[in-house]
């Protein structure tokens, strides 16, 4: 199964969101909240070339935020990339 990094932050709708459809799929999530943690934050900036929650990564290859992991299912591209 692949490994899979988001940053989040508290109380986002966009990152609850994501989770969601993750923990559906019944995957494990390691959360790093980077709100309110400068350094991961900037972890976060420099991985992702972005600034907002969350950003996803799976197996270490950044796909982007919310929209971006719903697009990736909606074209039926999540569940290989997660090894489903």
């Amino acid at each position: 199964m692949a490994k899979i990094e988001m940053y989040t932050k508290a109380l986002c709708p966009y990152c609850i969101r994501a989770k969601s459809l993750l923990k559906n799929k019944g995957v494990d999530i390691t959360d790093i909240p980077a709100a309110m943690d400068k350094d991961k934050r900037r972890e976060m900036n420099e991985r992702s070339g972005r600034n907002t929650f969350p950003q996803i990564f799976i197996d270490g290859k950044h796909i982007g935020g919310c929209d971006d992991i719903f697009a990736l299912e909606n074209a039926g591209n999540l569940d290989p990339l997660l090894g489903l």
